[in-house]
């Protein structure tokens, strides 16, 4: 990162020696060693923070090229009319459900009643 060479860190260690000390040495760098992983944590913050933006900022870029090609789309095929069945059933089953359901809706709305709501049996009060 600051690409030191081994003689320039010797005489940064012979330095130290002379002005710190022998002593007080392993505490310094104790508290050297402290101060860089703080400075290491705050560019991991600042590193992840703007790839975050540069990421939304694509993310922004890349939605309006959606929604331009979208609203191409769209002109070039028009939504289908609300007459027209849009899709039908392929199935036997589902096929015979929409038959009885077209039929129920033909029919007036009292007999559509009473054939969709099964009739009570008679009570036989006296067996």
């Amino acid at each position: 990162m600051f690409d030191l060479s081994i003689s320039e860190i010797a005489i940064i260690v012979i330095i130290a020696i002379v002005v710190i000390g022998p002593k007080e040495l392993p505490r310094a760098l104790s508290t050297a060693g402290k101060w860089m992983a703080k400075a290491r944590g705050v560019m991991g913050n600042f590193r992840t923070g703007f790839d975050a933006m540069v990421r939304e900022a694509e993310l922004q870029e890349m939605e309006k090229k959606w929604a331009s090609e979208n609203e191409r789309i769209m002109l070039e095929h028009p939504t289908v009319d609300a007459d027209e069945p849009v899709m039908e059933p392929l199935d036997g089953a589902a096929a015979s459900e929409s038959a009885s359901d077209q039929a129920q809706a033909d029919l007036p709305l009292d007999e559509a009643r009473s054939e969709s709501s099964p009739e009570k049996p008679p009570e036989n009060s006296g067996a």
